[in-house]
Order: C-alpha cells, then structure tokens, then sequence
C-alpha cells in the first residue's frame, strides 16, 4: 500500500505555487488572482514546539474523543536498503510493534488491542512513516507504547522469522500477478542504476539475509530529531500535546545518519520491454517525465491529466479505449512525486490479441490532449471535482493528520490550503495547453508491456524478473 499519510493528500493533489523559469510568466495571472487574503481557513492548522523542541503541525479538534498522530522520518525510505537486504525497512515497519522494552509481541499486541489503540509502521520509496489512534482516555498508554517502540524495540528472533515468511509468500503471490510483474520490470527500466530500481518491497534472499542487528542498526540511524516531521489531530490541546511529544520522540538522537540519493530522469524513453507470460491479456505499463510540485503549473498538470485518465469514467482515456470499444475494464492515468524523480504514467491491461490496438490509442489520446484544448464542460467536470473532492479528506481525525503530515513533506507553508480552491478554479483551458504541450512526450514513453501481445514489436525482450529473488 502507499505510505499512510498518501490517500489523503493525493486527494487534494496539493502543491507549492513556487516559481521561475522563463515560461513562469505565463503563469502568474493564476498565481495573483489567488494571493488575496481567504475569508476564513481551510483548517486551523497551529505549529506547535515542545520544551525539548520537538515540533508538530496540529489541529485541535473537540468533536470526537480521540487523538491521531501521524509522522514521518523523511528520507528513511526503502531506497537505502543494501542491495543485498532489500526489505530490510519494510522488514523494521512489521516487526517494530511486535514487541519492545519488557513487553514480548503478544504482550504489546494485547495491550494495543485491549485498549482499542490503533498503531502501525509503514514505508515508501523515501520516507518512513507511523501512525498512532487512540481514544482520549488512553492517549498517555499510546504515547507511553509509542515511545517504547520507536526506542526500545525488541526485535525477537520468532516475530522477524513470522514476518520474513509472511513477506516471501507476499513476493511468490505476487509472481502471478501480469500487472505487479510489468510494475516490477518498469522499476527496473524507468529507474535503471538508480536505488529506485530495488524492490521497496524487498526480495526473497533479501529478507533471509537480515538480521535482527541490521534492524537496529536501520533505526538507530535512520529514526532521529533532524527528519522526523509531527501531525496532530483530534481531542487534546497545545499544552496537553507538548509533553507528550516529549516523551514519544525527545529520547531520538538529535541527527540521523542517512545516505544522499542523486536526481534522475526517466530511463528508457521510446523503447517497448516485453515479458513473455502465458495469460490471456497483456498488461501495459507506459511511462513519461512528470512535474513538481513546486512548479507553477502543476494545479494545471493535475487538470489536465484528470481529463485525460485520471478520472476513470468520464476521462478521454476511459471514453475512447473502453466505452467506446470495449478493450478493457480499465485504464487510468496518474501522476506522481518521489523525492528524486516525477512522473506521468498510464496502466491498463487487453486482450493478447487487441494490445496494439490500445497502444496506438493511448498514444493518440496523448497527442490530442497535447495538440487540442480542452472543452469547457471537460475543465468545469474537472475543477469540480478537485475542489469537491477536498472534504473527502477530513472525515476522520486520522485523515485529518495525515494530511497535515502530507504538507509537511511536501514542504508547503501552514495555510497553504486556505488558496487551494481558488487555484483550481482560477485555472483556464489556455493553461492546461500549455502544460499539455509542455509535459505530454508520446514519442518518448518508456513502455513495458506482460503477456503475449499481438501488433506490438518489443525493443528488448526480458525473461528474468529483477530484483524479485
């Protein structure tokens, strides 16, 4: 699954208005029209310093009794993993509460179930992440369980030997799965000599190689003060969160000691890589250079590629390829952020024998989008959607946290969302073509294609699955 905090902020699609290469100009009536001061706030987001300086973003809410805490340690992702123990922090996100300071796995588990509190780990390509729910009445056992395992993990022989197997069967199951396997090789190819290429959720040898040091080496020097990034949301006030951030993070050493991991651009522009499976439909996998966050035009990315695939039913990709003609259950554009690359992509999967067919028509849908506007009714379909989809995000208090966690990461300003709207809304058909012609690239897709297609012919053809075994 994607890191906790990502279902949330991929809602609102949030992203900075920063600035300024030459073509920024053109986008600055958008960026003045929504600068006025907003009426009121989206959320009363408050930053918050604990005496031991601990910092969160945090939301006080009284409605319901409880109390959501999401971080993150940034850049204690799964692209540090040793290319030899790839798993090894997926591996630290199963077994960190399966037991920690006096209390064994079953202890900690129980203690966790009888008092209804909600913790889990979890990890990304770049970051580490955590979440902790509780009722009001229990928040200082969470906080106290939270503490113990963030720095007195126990790493018992039996859980990690419990969680390595469950992880391998994971890896075997998904061996028949066309769709993870063209995932997997597209890694390999758009992401080639890069740590993205490794299997973030590791390998079989991988995980039988690591040991309960390497756990404890991964958190004592990748969980520390420098990169951890608090949210808060629910039943407690300023000065009732401040000890408690205390007593779960202020024991963390003051830096970490993580590796820096270089840019990249998309790897193997305009080449098609088949892997050769007996199934009855071929999976596609196609891939180009996305956009930043930061960029100016990204509000306008996110218009654009709604319209073109993103939106499912109603997107030109969905119209075309299955309403119109039947070739598939589904296909779906998205775009996405790593820290160290970005990315516009489309999935979808067809019959052996339709597969050129479909290629040659995502493609066109590529061009048009890039060479004709936008209709009126597409933008309005489109902006409404973004914008109303945005409460979707804040109807539970753990959602709420996770998507401040989400404008942490993303380094945007606290009020960041009280413009979010009136950026949308402020977009016109002009600026989705001029993102369109300037991000859209169908000549330069590195594609990956899993089956037995027909009309297609492959630049390379793999038989071996990285990074898998």
């Amino acid at each position: 699954m994607k890191p906790l905090i990502l279902s949330a902020v991929l809602i609102l699609s949030v992203a900075a208005p920063a600035i300024t290469p030459a073509w920024a100009a053109e986008v600055t009536t958008i960026e003045s029209s929504v600068n006025a001061e907003p009426a009121e706030r989206f959320l009363d987001i408050r930053s918050v310093t604990s005496d031991g300086g601990i910092t969160a973003w945090f939301l006080e809410d009284h409605s319901v009794p409880a109390i959501a805490i999401e971080f993150a340690f940034a850049g204690a992702g799964a692209s540090l993993d040793p290319q030899d123990k790839q798993g090894l922090a997926r591996l630290a996100s199963n077994t960190l509460d399966e037991g920690a300071a006096d209390m064994d796995s079953q202890a900690f588990q129980k203690t966790l179930t009888d008092n209804s509190i909600s913790l889990r780990f979890d990890v990304g390509r770049d970051d580490f992440f955590s979440s902790l729910k509780s009722l009001t009445r229990h928040r200082d056992l969470a906080t106290d369980l939270m503490a113990k395992a963030l720095t007195s993990p126990r790493f018992d022989q039996d859980p990690i030997d419990r969680m390595k197997a469950a992880n391998i069967s994971r890896i075997k199951s998904q061996l028949s799965d066309p769709d993870w396997i063209a995932a997997r090789i597209m890694n390999d190819v758009a992401f080639a000599g890069h740590p993205y290429a490794m299997n973030s959720g590791g390998t079989v040898s991988g995980f039988a190689a690591i040991t309960a040091d390497d756990l404890r080496h991964f958190t004592t020097t990748s969980f520390a003060r420098d990169n951890l990034l608090v949210a808060v949301a629910g039943d407690i006030t300023e000065d009732e969160l401040k000890p408690l951030l205390d007593k779960m993070f202020g024991a963390l050493p003051e830096k970490s000691q993580i590796q820096t991991i270089s840019d990249l651009t998309i790897q193997g522009g305009n080449t098609i890589t088949l892997f050769d499976k007996d199934v009855p439909q071929t999976s596609i996998q196609m891939m180009q250079g996305g956009i930043d966050r930061s960029d100016p035009d990204y509000h306008a990315a996110q218009v654009m590629n709604f319209i073109l695939g993103s939106s499912g039913f109603g997107s030109r990709l969905t119209e075309e390829i299955r309403e119109k003609r039947g070739l598939t259950y589904g296909i779906y554009s998205s775009m996405y952020q790593l820290d160290h690359v970005k990315a516009l992509s489309v999935s979808t999967s067809t019959r052996n024998d339709k597969a050129g067919e479909v290629m040659g028509l995502i493609r066109t849908e590529w061009i048009k989008m890039r060479d004709e506007p936008v209709s009126a009714d597409e933008l309005k379909a489109a902006q409404d959607y973004l914008t109303g989809s945005m409460p979707l995000a804040l109807t539970s208090t753990q959602g709420i946290a996770g998507l401040i966690l989400g404008l942490r990461l993303d380094d945007l300003p606290i009020d960041y969302l009280d413009g979010i709207t009136a950026r949308y809304n402020a977009i016109t058909a002009d600026d989705v073509a001029r993102v369109s012609k300037r991000l859209l690239t169908p000549d330069a897709m590195t594609t990956v294609i899993v089956g037995k297609p027909e009309g297609i012919t492959p630049t390379t053809t793999r038989t071996d699955l990285p990074n898998v075994e």
